[in-house]
C-alpha cells in the first residue's frame, strides 16, 4: 500500500497529494487591537525585553474532572524544567502570576470576536463558557489558559468551493519564550494575557498550496476590520496534517504563511515514510508485542574513545547508555523529510525530554559518520550480545538523564512498529518539523470555576453588526466595478480605511485610483521614511480628502501634507499650502527663463525637463506637475 515514493516538493502534484489521502485543517490565532489584556486591566501591546524581576516556578500535572492525566501534562512533568518568568511592572499584574482572579472579560476584545465571527456566517452562542486549558510547558504561569467558544460553523469562500469552520473561540495568549536550554526554560511576559482569537477550519485542505491560501483568507477576513494587531508575532498558525493510515499532528506556531507548503509536505511525507519503516518492521517480525530491546551502561568501555562529545562527557564524570534495538538495523537512516532520517525522530525525543539539549546527544550504529572506531563498536556489540541485525543506539549525560534519554530511545523506537505517533510539532527553518510534545487530549479542558457564564444578547449583536464591515471579499468584486488597479486591491480591501475608500468614492467622488493610491500607497512610503503612519487617522485623511475636493490644495501636496501631519501629531490649517496663482505661475517661468540665460544646455532637446524641474522647485507642493507640464508646453517648450 505505501509503496508511492514522495517526489520532491517542486514534483509533487494534486493527484499525488489525493494518492497518499493528504488532508489539513487550520487554527490560526490573531491578537486583537485592544487598549487592555483579556481578563486583567495591563495595557496590551507594550513589548520590551527588560524586565524588574524574575519568578521562577515548576509545573505539575492534576487530574481532570474523570481522574485521568492528560499525556501532554504527564511529558512535561518528566522534563523537570525550571521554569523562569522575566516580568516588568508595566505589562504585569498579579492575575497573571495567579496570585488574584480574574477579572471578567474584556468587552472590547469580546465584541472583536463577535464581528469577526459574523463575518463567516457562523451561529454565535447565546451563553458563552469560560474554560482552562491546560498548558504544562510553562507558557502560561498558571498552567491554563481561560479560553471560550465565540461561535460554532460557518465557511469561508475559497475558488469553487466554501472552506467549514469549526468554531472560532477567544483566549488569553501565552507567554513569550525567551530560550530552553538544558532543565532551565526562560519566558517573557509582556505578551501573557493579551486577547486573542482562533479559528478552526476542518481538514477541507487537500494540498499544501491550498492549506496557506486558506490561511491567508482566514488572515485577511479579520484584518479587514481593522481591528486585530499586524506585525511579527502578532498573527500564528497551528496546522494539522494527515495522511491515509497516519494520524493528525499538528505544527505548532507556524510564524509566516509563506512557510506553510514546505512544512505541510514534509510533514506529510515524514508520515507516509513512518508508515512504511512499520510495514519493514512488521515484515521482519518487529511488532509491539514482539519488540525487544536491552539497555546496558557502557562508560568503562568508552572511556579511553576519540570521540569528542564522548569524552568530553566521560570526563566531566557524566555516563553512556547504550540501547539495543532487535532487528532494527538500517532503520535510523531511513529518510522520514528532506535530507531528515528517522534517527532524528529519536534525537528529538532525547533533546526535550531527558533535556539533552546539546546536539549531537546520539550516535546509532547505522550511521556512516565517523563517530567511533571499529574496535569500539565490536567491543560495545560484544558486550550487550548484539547481532549485526540489531542497531546501537548511545546517549549520555548525568545518571538521570542519561537513563530518562535511553527510555525515551526504547519509546521512540516502539512506536515505529506502531506507525504515527500522535504529536504536537515545531516549525524548523529548513521547512522540515520538529518534536516538540505529545499531543494533547480531551482531558485537558475543563470549566472555569472562578468565571460565570457571560449572555451574549441580540441587542449586543445587533449594534455591533450596524459597525461591521463586509468580508474583503466583497469589496474584491467592487474594485472589478470601479476599476481599483490590481496592485491595490489585496492592501485595500484588509485596511482598516476601507470604508473610508467607499465614502471617498460614493460622497466625495474622489476617483477610486487616486484614493487607493493616498491610503495605500503614500502610507507606505512615508513608513519608508521612519515616519509613524498609525498616527494618520482616518479624520485626517478625511480632511486631506475634502481640502482637495474643494480646490484648496493641489494633488501633488497631499503626500507632503501627509508627511507634515505626522510630524505635527495631526492636521492643523497652518499645514495647508494655498495652490498656485496664473500670476504668480508666470513669475516663476520668467525668472527661470533668465537663470537659463547664463546657463548653457548641451541637448537642446532636455531644455523642457530642465525648465519644469526648475520650476517644480520654485514651486514645491503649490500646483501639481502635469499643470507646470502644460503651461510650459504652451510656451513652445520654453524656447
Amino acid at each position: 500500500m505505501y509503496d508511492f515514493e514522495f517526489k520532491t516538493f517542486e514534483e509533487m502534484t494534486p493527484d499525488d497529494y489525493s494518492r497518499v489521502g493528504f488532508m489539513s485543517g487550520l487554527e490560526v490565532h490573531q491578537q486583537l487591537l485592544t487598549e487592555k489584556k483579556l481578563f486583567c486591566r495591563c495595557p496590551a501591546g507594550l513589548y520590551s525585553n527588560h524586565y524588574d524581576a524574575e519568578i521562577l516556578r515548576h509545573m505539575r500535572p492534576t487530574l481532570s474532572e474523570l481522574g485521568e492525566y492528560d499525556g501532554t501534562a504527564l511529558m512535561e512533568f518528566k522534563t523537570k524544567k525550571d521554569i523562569i518568568y522575566r516580568i516588568h511592572h508595566d505589562t504585569v499584574c498579579t492575575y497573571e502570576m495567579d496570585d488574584t482572579p480574574p477579572f471578567q472579560i474584556n468587552d472590547q476584545a469580546l465584541d472583536i470576536a463577535l464581528e469577526i465571527a459574523m463575518l463567516t456566517n457562523a451561529k454565535i452562542v447565546d451563553e458563552m463558557h469560560i474554560a482552562r486549558k491546560q498548558y504544562l510547558d510553562g507558557s502560561i504561569p498558571t498552567g491554563f489558559q481561560r479560553t471560550a467558544i465565540v461561535s460554532v460553523g460557518g465557511s469561508i469562500p475559497y475558488k469553487d468551493r466554501e472552506i467549514r469552520l469549526i468554531q472560532m473561540s477567544i483566549e488569553e495568549d501565552s507567554c513569550r519564550e525567551a530560550s530552553d536550554i538544558g532543565h532551565k526554560r526562560t519566558y517573557i511576559a509582556d505578551r501573557l494575557g493579551m486577547p486573542l482569537i482562533e479559528t478552526v477550519t476542518y481538514p477541507d485542505m487537500k494540498t499544501p498550496t491550498e492549506v496557506a491560501e486558506v490561511n491567508d483568507i482566514i488572515r485577511r477576513l479579520s484584518r479587514c476590520t481593522g481591528k486585530v494587531r499586524t506585525g511579527v508575532g502578532a498573527g500564528r498558525e497551528d496546522v494539522n496534517v494527515s495522511v491515509t493510515g497516519g494520524t493528525r499532528i499538528e505544527i505548532k506556531g507556524v510564524p509566516s504563511i509563506k512557510r506553510i507548503p514546505l512544512l505541510t509536505y514534509n510533514e506529510a511525507m515524514r508520515q507516509w515514510n513512518l508508515l512504511r519503516i512499520r510495514e519493514e518492521l512488521h515484515r521482519r517480525g518487529i511488532t509491539q508485542d514482539k519488540f525487544e530491546y536491552r539497555i546496558d551502561d557502557i562508560t568503562k568501555l568508552l572511556r579511553k574513545t576519540y570521540y569528542q562529545p564522548i569524552s568530553k562527557a566521560i570526563e566531566e564524570g557524566l555516563f553512556v547508555k547504550c540501547v539495543t534495538l532487535r532487528g532494527f538495523k538500517g532503520i535510523l537512516t531511513w529518510k522520514t523529510q528532506t535530507d531528515t532520517f528517522f534517527s532524528k525522530e529519536i534525537s528529538d525525543r532525547v533533546r526535550v525530554i531527558a533535556c539533552l539539549t546539546s546536539l549531537p546527544n546520539i550516535i546509532n550504529s547505522d550511521s556512516q559518520e565517523n563517530t567511533l572506531s571499529t574496535s569500539a563498536g565490536l567491543k560495545i556489540r560484544k558486550t550487550v550480545g548484539a547481532s549485526e541485525e540489531d542497531t546501537l543506539v548511545i546517549v549520555w549525560g548525568n545518571q538521570s538523564d542519561s537513563e530518562m534519554g535511553a527510555n525515551e530511545v526504547v519509546i521512540r523506537a516502539r512506536e515505529a512498529t506502531i506507525g504515527v505517533p500522535s504529536e504536537t510539532r515545531q516549525a524548523l527553518r529548513d521547512g522540515t518539523t520538529g518534536f516538540e510534545r505529545i499531543l494533547p487530549g480531551p482531558d485537558r479542558m475543563y470549566p472555569d470555576t472562578d468565571l460565570p457564564p457571560k449572555k451574549i444578547t441580540k441587542e449586543r449583536l445587533d449594534s455591533i453588526s450596524l459597525n461591521t464591515v463586509k468580508p474583503y471579499w466583497v469589496y474584491e468584486k467592487w474594485f472589478d466595478e470601479i476599476r481599483v488597479p490590481k496592485d491595490l486591491r489585496r492592501d485595500l480591501a484588509g485596511s482598516k480605511f476601507i470604508r473610508f475608500f467607499e465614502t471617498c468614492v460614493k460622497e466625495l467622488k474622489i476617483e477610486p485610483k487616486f484614493a487607493g493610491i493616498v491610503l495605500i500607497q503614500y502610507p507606505k512610503r512615508l513608513k519608508r521614511k521612519k515616519l509613524d503612519i498609525d498616527l494618520l487617522t482616518e479624520n485626517d485623511f478625511r480632511k486631506v480628502f475634502e481640502l482637495y475636493s474643494e480646490n484648496k490644495i493641489v494633488k501633488d501636496s497631499i503626500f507632503s501634507l501627509l508627511e507634515k501631519i505626522i510630524k505635527n501629531g495631526g492636521y492643523s490649517d497652518e499645514l495647508i499650502t494655498e495652490p498656485c496663482s496664473g500670476k504668480a505661475l508666470e513669475d516663476i517661468y520668467k525668472s527661470v527663463k533668465e537663470e537659463l540665460k547664463s546657463t548653457k544646455i548641451i541637448k537642446e532637446e532636455k531644455r523642457e525637463k530642465i525648465i519644469m524641474g526648475m520650476m517644480m522647485y520654485h514651486l514645491r507642493s503649490k500646483v501639481n506637475g502635469s499643470e507646470v507640464y502644460e503651461y510650459v508646453k504652451s510656451r513652445n517648450f520654453g524656447k
